[in-house]
């Protein structure tokens, strides 16, 4: 069986895998590992044009350790999960200083630095050195769960569990790289969450899910929780052309990324403004939104306050700053601040 699946994986990843995407070009295990951290949660469409970014301005790992991190944040800006460009830039200068930019050559190892877990190490080793390791990003676990009829939640520890001696069972030694790239490639195109093209699989002959018509059932749902309800008003202090900014903790939400001070009350608001040494000249609230993270949504109240004179010394700190409309600084910012900038600058 072991045999056999792998064989007809491989067969059709050389008539119709993908082999054109911008990390497969002049492969190394620094793109395939940059491609990976951005993939998670990410479309490949979305992440072509930042991949081709990236690598533009950081071609190589040195080049990245060294990078400033609003520069890294800024070309993150719009993919969301920020704490992977954080990471991605700790690692970076982990592997550069501690390891003369070379990457380790163990799972264990690689499963030592920020934000890279076991099928991350698995896909560095296996696509970017050509050594033995399986792996099982969420494209995987779908093929898998549908094949064998694999019941529960992939998060779920036990799941989880079962499907890596699946996946370390059938992963096979020679062609290892060409094998988890077929694995990916069958869930991402053929083995799709919605509507799989099971007639294009070429392994649906053994496929328990199609036999049984319950593709649908594979993989197993989260535990459904309601996600809590956070509100916050976020402050735009302007003065002519220049808004407030500030940069948040690392840790929290938007860790590292500049945006707007946020407030609860309008006691909070007094004490920012109180803080600053100025007097709103008039205030504007405009249109509610909704902004969901994984764990919860968080209400947010845009209200535009605007200042007669500007406070020169809010840059000192390096916390805050007067930021130009029309400026091109290189910045991280979440969706929702780049949206807000873009309804001042009309």
């Amino acid at each position: 069986m072991t045999q056999s699946f792998s064989s007809k994986v491989l067969k059709w990843y050389h008539q119709f895998g993908r082999k054109h995407l911008p990390w497969q070009q002049s492969k190394t295990p620094y793109k395939v590992w940059v491609s990976e951290i951005m993939l998670q949660q990410t479309q490949v469409t979305t992440v072509i044009p930042y991949f081709q970014r990236f690598m533009n301005d950081f071609p190589d790992i040195h080049t990245l350790a060294k990078a400033q991190q609003d520069h890294v944040l800024s070309l993150w800006t719009g993919l969301g999960y920020y704490a992977r460009a954080r990471n991605l830039h700790k690692a970076a200068q982990i592997i550069s200083q501690d390891f003369n930019g070379q990457f380790p050559t163990t799972v264990e190892a690689l499963e030592e630095l920020p934000g890279i877990g076991r099928s991350t190490a698995g896909a560095i080793l296996s696509l970017g050195h050509g050594l033995y390791a399986p792996i099982l990003d969420g494209n995987v676990k779908r093929v898998l769960t549908r094949h064998f009829a694999i019941d529960g939640w992939p998060g779920k520890a036990s799941v989880q569990k079962r499907l890596w001696e699946v996946s370390d069972e059938l992963t096979p030694e020679e062609e290892c790289d060409n094998y988890n790239q077929a694995m990916m490639d069958i869930g991402a195109t053929v083995c799709t969450r919605t509507r799989p093209e099971c007639h294009r699989c070429p392994i649906s002959a053994t496929c328990e899910a199609f036999a049984n018509n319950t593709i649908e059932l594979y993989p197993g749902k989260k535990p459904k929780k309601t996600k809590p309800v956070k509100t916050t008003q976020l402050l735009m202090i302007k003065c002519g052309n220049e808004v407030l900014l500030q940069k948040n903790p690392q840790q929290g939400i938007w860790g590292g990324l500049w945006g707007f001070p946020q407030a609860q009350t309008s006691n909070d608001v007094e004490r920012i403004l109180d803080k600053l040494g100025v007097a709103a000249e008039s205030s504007k609230p405009l249109t509610e939104f909704r902004h969901t993270f994984s764990h919860f949504h968080l209400d947010c109240l845009p209200v535009i306050i605007n200042l007669s004179k500007k406070v020169s010394w809010v840059s000192e700190s390096g916390q805050s700053m007067w930021f130009s409309l029309d400026s091109e600084q290189q910045l991280g910012f979440a969706a929702p601040t780049v949206k807000l900038l873009k309804e001042l600058n009309k």
